[in-house]
């Protein structure tokens, strides 16, 4: 049987990590286009081209319901996407 150094050893758990989460980037950024793609447009008029929109913004009510759900679902997977990114980016270069 033949015996692993130690350094073959990190490299394979190194290589196991990353393949781990580079498919959980993958399912993530699968979820995230759907929960992004699910979202009610929002509607503008030819006024908010003139006035910047600003009726938008100060007359912007909190959303509720599955709209409200959505939006954290996608500040949730967004933030996941990019400490995945950063955690992938990490490993490749060490």
């Amino acid at each position: 049987m033949l015996e692993l150094g130690v350094e073959e050893t990190v490299d394979r758990r190194a290589l196991k990590l990353y393949d781990t989460l580079l498919i959980a980037e993958l399912i993530v950024s699968v979820l995230l286009i759907i929960v992004v793609a699910m979202q009610p447009t929002k509607t503008s008029n030819a006024a908010s081209a003139f006035t910047g929109g600003a009726e938008q913004l100060f007359g912007k009510q909190k959303a509720r319901g599955f709209e409200a759900v959505l939006q954290r679902a996608t500040v949730v997977l967004g933030t996941l996407f990019f400490a995945l990114a950063l955690a992938l980016a990490y490993i490749a270069i060490n």
